[in-house]
């Protein structure tokens, strides 16, 4: 029973709404680290080029994507709760633990000191071999951050339908989904600054730590609507105003609805159409996440300077723009143009 009995009813549903648009912030934001440092900083310790850093983005991309596929199942096997928890920490703990990925190619490689891992020869033996050991430890670690960060959007659609009724989940969705674009925003003007002053490694621990921080909130904070004390009755059913109806149609159906098995939603058209649309979209914004820090740096605006942070700040920006204007062109064309 809540323990929350006022009549006007509480508005507990946009606390958990926050919730998800800062665990999306910080999704985004662990996965810019890399992105934002190896060019200035990374690289000069452990003697990358463009092709170590490109297999790493490269795998860590393919692998996203096939445990992705996975991701929504072990949500629903776990619950919201438990389910959002264990993604946020084994993320975090992958972002954190790049870090210590200089640490152990030093051990390996019986280097003394930062000093001698960075005055070692570019192209000698020693080079070839930091530079190898340490791109398969930073493989690990994304490998490690992919499988976590892959759960972030099933679970957060899941406490949506938990939490909002139908006509207020694609507001709901729209908000926590806006925390991609803040986290990407957020990234070039707060990472190198800490790279910068601290070092790489530290920001690496800092912004991952902020996962284990919200995973504590969240399981103060989360319940389901009928278990938390937060929320009244009179939200109570108004979050369950589609529940007469979702029953009629079950009578309606005599229980008998269709299901799929996975491998049948292939043989829409609905499902290529999305497909098809993510591959056109999804890989240039990726592109641009993964590589606009390295192409201005190679122009001479290094990540950690001002015009540099300025200069990505305004290209995620323009993109972010431009996402809600492609957001409205379906409505464009069908109802407007027909």
């Amino acid at each position: 029973m809540n323990s929350v009995t006022t009549n006007k009813m509480t508005n507990y549903r946009w606390v958990i709404c926050a919730m998800l648009f800062l665990a999306t912030t910080v999704n985004y934001m662990d996965r810019q680290v890399l992105s934002l440092t190896w060019k200035d900083f990374i690289a000069i310790d452990f003697h990358w080029n463009d092709n170590d850093y490109g297999t790493i983005t490269a795998i860590f991309s393919l692998f996203y994507a096939f445990i992705s596929l996975f991701a929504g199942r072990f949500i629903d096997w776990m619950g919201t709760k438990s389910g959002y928890i264990w993604a946020i920490v084994v993320w975090s703990l992958g972002a954190c633990l790049h870090a210590g990925c200089g640490w152990v190619t030093m051990y390996v490689e019986n280097i003394g000191s930062i000093e001698e891992l960075r005055s070692i020869a570019t192209g000698s033996q020693a080079a070839i071999a930091v530079s190898t050991l340490s791109v398969w430890l930073f493989l690990a670690c994304r490998i490690i951050l992919a499988v976590g960060e892959s759960g972030n959007f099933p679970a957060a659609i899941k406490v949506t339908a938990e939490y909002f009724p139908k006509k207020d989940r694609a507001l709901a969705t729209s908000i926590f989904n806006a925390g991609a674009s803040v986290g990407a925003l957020a990234a070039p003007l707060t990472i190198p600054v800490l790279a910068e002053h601290m070092g790489w490694e530290m920001a690496f621990i800092i912004i991952g730590a902020i996962g284990f921080v919200w995973a504590g909130l969240w399981l103060f904070l989360y319940d389901k609507p009928s278990k938390s004390k937060f929320v009244n009755e009179a939200e109570l059913s108004y979050i369950g105003q589609d529940e007469a109806e979702e029953k009629s149609e079950q009578v309606k159906t005599n229980g008998n609805e269709p299901t799929l098995s996975f491998l049948q939603c292939f043989t829409y058209r609905q499902t290529w159409a999305f497909i098809v649309g993510k591959l056109m979209t999804d890989g240039v914004w990726w592109f641009y996440l993964f590589w606009a820090p390295a192409y201005f740096s190679e122009l001479g605006y290094p990540s950690s300077s001002g015009m540099g942070q300025a200069l990505i700040f305004v290209l995620y920006l323009i993109v972010t723009v431009l996402s809600i204007y492609g957001g409205y062109l379906p409505k464009l064309f069908v109802e407007k143009l027909g």
